[in-house]
């Protein structure tokens, strides 16, 4: 790849401060439309320029000025890249060159993903310090945490060939949804055809995909062809009816920091890499109730040329229809509208949500709702309260611009720390005290 230029550095700056400035945000915006042009192109109908900006205008850009005081709802600021990384020192800190530039929310209408609404187990290895394993985890490999960009915390899957695992969390339910982020540095095209990161829900806490039952999706990282994804399931001591290759062309999402998701609805499996559901395989999982641990699994990368990191890893229990739930109990509340690091601007993968809850107002247009923002406690108490309002209003303008809501039918308020649902001592609470709720009015 080539390298990136002095000019290249001056917009990743401009992507990390474009809340300082109106003017800035005016140079961010039409860089974010021309990095979003060849993504709308191929995955969605053809925009006007004027359409893409009035979007980007009214989403990305909320009138409140927030302060990095608060967490992000599982966001980060650090950013995805195809060449090395470069270490700073033993400390692992870690200095990523490309930008991972958010796509236009317009490209994620149709995003139909909606984690589950219990959280089980969230990590953003915040805790955990620069250098070493994971407290959580387990592997038969080696790995790290280090810091990207002298900013957030990443997991580095290092070992060429291992498996990783979450030995203490709590077991899976027949419903559940899994998130987290990918960040890959040093692939090219001499990087393995082989080379890929495989998703696998367990029977068991071994370093091999299962016992008697497993289910397996793999996301090829290979950049110098287009390589499929690939998805098998095992039951009951033998391969079952299920081992298939999905084609698919991801080498631009693998190289750009991609969001997957992953959603389990009973025997039901659906996979999300950014906007695009790539796997819906109705009845991939063969038997209920067997599957109980979230592994990962890499092979073939080169040590210390090829990096697999992941960060914000979520798992919830899922199954409550968000829309029902407003409509027959008139309030909800959801922690998975995430937002940058410190900032009212929403992550794309958050539209799901926004998407059912504009499905609400479409239905009956007699409904309004009152929008409230939370934080955790990261942050001085004003800032979050001016973060928290300056959320609600960015969720209002999702609707508003994106899903033809009527602004008149929103009310915005936020709460910043002051309403806790769980310790702000942990990833996990934090992640739970992040969220946004709905209220009938």
């Amino acid at each position: 790849m080539k390298p990136y230029s002095k000019i290249s550095i001056v917009l990743i700056s401009f992507t990390f401060c474009f809340s300082l400035s109106s003017g800035a945000n005016a140079q961010l915006l039409k860089k974010l439309k021309k990095k979003a042009e060849r993504t709308v192109e191929r995955k969605l109908e053809q925009k006007t320029e004027k359409e893409t900006g009035k979007a980007m205008d009214s989403i990305l850009d909320p009138n409140e000025k927030t302060s990095k005081n608060d967490n992000s709802q599982g966001g980060s600021s650090s950013q995805g890249s195809g060449n090395s990384p470069s270490s700073t020192g033993s400390d692992s800190k870690v200095e990523i060159n490309n930008p991972n530039v958010s796509d236009n929310l317009e490209v994620y209408k149709k995003y139909d993903f909606v984690p589950g609404d219990k959280v089980l187990y969230f990590d953003d290895f915040s805790q955990d310090f620069v250098g070493d394993f994971p407290s959580k985890w387990n592997t038969n490999a080696t790995g790290e945490v280090v810091r990207i960009n002298n900013s957030e915390n990443w997991f580095e899957l290092k070992s060429g060939y291992g498996v990783y695992y979450l030995p203490s969390t709590p077991q899976l339910p027949e419903d559940f949804s899994l998130e987290f982020d990918l960040l890959a540095a040093g692939l090219d095209k001499n990087t393995s055809s082989t080379a890929r990161l495989n998703i696998i829900f367990s029977d068991n806490q071994e370093f091999k995909a299962g016992s008697e039952h497993y289910v397996e999706v793999s996301i090829p990282l290979g950049q110098y062809a287009e390589f499929p994804l690939r998805a098998r399931n095992y039951f009951n001591n033998k391969t079952g009816s299920i081992n298939t290759d999905i084609q698919a062309d991801i080498r631009d999402e693998v190289l750009n920091q991609p969001h997957i998701a992953v959603s389990v609805t009973k025997n039901r499996y659906r996979l999300w890499i950014n906007e695009e559901k790539y796997v819906d395989i109705p009845q991939f999982v063969a038997e209920l109730n067997k599957l109980k641990y979230v592994k990962f699994h890499i092979n073939h990368f080169k040590d210390g040329k090829e990096h697999i990191y992941i960060n914000n890893i979520k798992i919830a229990e899922g199954g409550v229809d968000l829309r029902r739930k407003l409509l027959s109990e008139g309030k909800i509340s959801t922690n998975g509208i995430l937002f940058d690091s410190g900032s009212a601007n929403i992550k794309p993968q958050s539209l799901g949500i926004v998407m059912q809850i504009s499905q609400v107002l479409l239905q009956d247009n007699n409904i309004k709702l009152k929008i409230v923002g939370h934080t955790d406690s990261d942050g001085g108490d004003d800032a979050n309260l001016k973060l928290s309002k300056a959320r609600a209003e960015a969720v209002k303008h999702a609707l508003v611009n994106i899903y033809n809501i009527s602004p008149e039918r929103l009310q915005t308020d936020g709460k910043g720390e002051s309403a806790p649902v769980a310790d702000n001592s942990t990833a996990d609470g934090k992640s739970q005290n992040r969220r946004v709720e709905f209220i009938k009015i």
